[in-house]
């Protein structure tokens, strides 16, 4: 009983402190080599037209892990409208690699590997199992110093204004700066999250807790296969209007339309206030996503309602998939 309650923390201690000052024996040090040797760098350079260049930037780097021979998941905004993919494993050795498959409900991207890298692929494991207080490890690239302690904080839901929602994300303190990419690894050894966000309150909001947000791994196994084999999941697509909103004092002021979404074509624009999904009123991101997603798949038509000015103006969208709004690479 005893070995299997120290088991954890000899795995945690393997990971972060040097070999000469751990007194846990060689098979957590091993086991711990093994470990780290699924993390990698991700390197990506963007095409010069991608949509996500003016908010991510074209060239963009982070972490990652392999979770199969010859594939590594990744925070999706890394990779999504790549051109080019570079992927550095444990050993310093770097191969080029492609996108396999990006999943915008989850935000997880999928890396395929064009050439053999060292390294032996994580479990993925039980996220929802990981609860408020427990210890973790947060893995960047670049060996034990790249590697810290932290502990989970809070199992919350997640509202993004680029029309994103996880319903119990996992945020941990204290911050971690190489957070983008990082998988989360819990006392097993196994892959349990990614590092999506840095925030001021992983402890709720209005508590100041600087901090880190993960994508539970839990979303990502059962896609896993569809992203390997069709590069996306079969489930029915979201629709996507192109609206990136905010909470401000009880209103969803719209901060940003993406040029040439469903939205921009509408005639959206940054300033409205949007009041309701249809004659259903929403004062929060989570209320206007769950309204919207539940009207449909992508390509459904959706009734919204804004406060233009000092007018109420009502718009037909006709939604789209998020995937088909990025530019692809071309292929010749």
């Amino acid at each position: 009983m005893i070995a299997r309650l120290l088991a954890p923390l000899a795995l945690l201690a393997a990971c972060v402190l040097p070999a000469q000052a751990q007194d846990k024996g060689l098979g957590a040090e091993r086991e711990a080599s093994d470990v780290l040797s699924a993390v990698v760098r991700v390197r990506a350079k963007i095409l010069a037209n991608a949509r996500s260049a003016e908010t991510l930037g074209l060239q963009r780097e982070g972490s990652g892990v392999l979770v199969r021979e010859g594939y590594v998941a990744t925070i999706g905004y890394l990779v999504i409208e790549s051109e080019a993919i570079e992927v550095t494993g444990a050993d310093g050795r770097s191969v080029p690699a492609t996108l396999a498959g990006y999943d915008h409900a989850s935000g997880f991207g999928l890396v395929r590997l064009l050439a053999p890298l060292a390294g032996k692929p994580l479990e993925v494991g039980d996220s929802a199992a990981l609860a408020e207080r427990e210890l973790a490890l947060v893995a960047g690239h670049g060996g034990r110093d790249a590697v810290s302690v932290v502990q989970v904080i809070s199992r919350r839901p997640f509202s993004g204004s680029w029309e994103y929602l996880l319903e119990s994300a996992i945020w941990t303190y204290p911050a971690v700066p190489n957070w983008s990419g990082a998988p989360l690894i819990g006392p097993k050894g196994d892959f349990l999250g990614i590092g999506s966000l840095i925030v001021g309150d992983a402890a709720g909001r209005g508590v100041p807790s600087p901090g880190n947000m993960f994508v539970p791994a839990d979303l990502l196994r059962p896609i896993l296969e569809d992203l390997i084999a069709m590069g996306r999941s079969s489930a029915p697509v979201r629709p996507w209007l192109g609206i990136n909103a905010e909470e401000i004092r009880g209103h969803l002021l719209v901060a940003r339309v993406s040029p040439e979404g469903p939205a921009d074509v509408a005639g959206v624009k940054a300033g409205d206030i949007l009041i309701g999904v249809g004659d259903e009123p929403v004062s929060t991101l989570a209320d206007f996503y769950r309204k919207v997603w539940a009207r449909g798949a992508a390509g459904v038509e959706v009734p919204l309602r804004f406060l233009q000015g000092a007018q109420v103006k009502d718009l037909k969208l006709r939604s789209i998939d998020r995937a088909r709004h990025f530019r692809q690479k071309q292929s010749f």
